[in-house]
């Protein structure tokens, strides 16, 4: 595997009921990625449709899909075409009734890798995952390719063509435990396609220091792990009947092992490239040496909801 690899998020709208059109922003996009150099692509959380969990509609389930299915299958032959991993984050149907939030990876040979599915389920106003969303699970089943997938209680890392590449969605990026456990199954690099926005009514108050804390949290991750993260988030105003809807806030990141900000970008749809050496990994963890210090003795109570009072 070469030491470096170079990384492309795909920041979009995705607000229209138009499937296709959706999808071909984010085709454009991952087209856009590859001819600036990228190989490794990431696409936004539920990136082919509306954020339909801002109310209880069990319309909305139709729009979930098997993987492998249409969408997938689409991407698995783009991938193919340009050589590039694809993250694919999409509305899984697994079974009757049984519906996940998942990203399907698939290697730049268009071969589908596997699947991970969101582990940490929202239940915010206008943000109703659990009505829609099973969350992944230590039991879970999500297809995943011998050999290349290494997985531990739901989360796992894929062995793909340029790098390792562990992922996590929107929700999961407030956990350390859950970064934590993907860098030590391997990660190289943790992707986070997200759909995170403000409600309109708060963001004078408090706008600002909501994007402040998801990119920290997010550049604390890349540091507490020696990995490179990259988030791709949704763009653009979603409305909701009855409520004030979301505005989706953008400022993707790609963020270095020792947190730098390799590419960011605005509110505005956007395609972000960078390079990631890997090389840079191994810089930081003889530096910062926090995997060699933790002390895994010690760490039991964090099966545990609390320990106090």
């Amino acid at each position: 595997m070469p030491n470096t690899f170079t990384v492309g998020l795909v920041q979009e709208t995705a607000g229209s009921q138009d499937i296709a059109a959706n999808v071909a922003r984010a085709v454009a996009g991952v087209r856009a990625a590859h001819a600036r150099g990228a190989q490794v692509i990431c696409l936004q959380e539920l990136f082919n449709a509306p954020y339909f969990c801002k109310s209880l509609k069990m319309e909305w389930f139709d729009l979930a899909e098997p993987i492998p299915g249409p969408t997938t299958d689409q991407m698995q032959a783009l991938a193919r075409e340009l050589s590039v991993v694809l993250i694919v984050p999409i509305y899984e149907r697994e079974a009757p009734g049984l519906y996940r939030n998942s990203a399907a990876v698939i290697d730049a040979d268009g071969s589908l890798l596997g699947v991970y599915r969101k582990m940490h389920i929202p239940h915010d106003p206008l943000f109703e995952e659990k009505y829609y969303f099973a969350p992944g699970d230590t039991n879970d089943r999500a297809l995943k390719a011998p050999g290349v997938v290494t997985e531990h209680d739901g989360f796992r890392v894929f062995r793909t063509r340029y790098a390792n590449i562990g992922v996590l969605i929107c929700w999961d990026q407030w956990y350390p435990e859950a970064a934590r456990l993907t860098a030590m199954l391997g990660a190289e690099i943790i992707f986070y396609p997200t759909a995170i926005g403000w409600h309109p009514a708060e963001k004078a108050e408090f706008g600002e220091a909501q994007v402040t804390a998801w990119r920290t949290i997010q550049r604390a991750h890349a540091i507490a792990n020696g990995v490179f993260v990259a988030s791709p988030n949704r763009v653009g105003f979603e409305p909701e009947p009855g409520t004030n809807g979301l505005e989706f806030f953008g400022h993707s990141t790609i963020y270095d092992p020792f947190g730098r900000i390799l590419a960011e970008a605005g509110t505005d749809p956007a395609v972000l490239v960078a390079t990631c050496d890997t090389a840079r990994i191994e810089d930081t963890r003889r530096n910062w040496p926090f995997l060699r210090d933790r002390r895994i003795d010690a760490y039991g109570g964090l099966t545990s909801r609390f320990l106090g009072k």
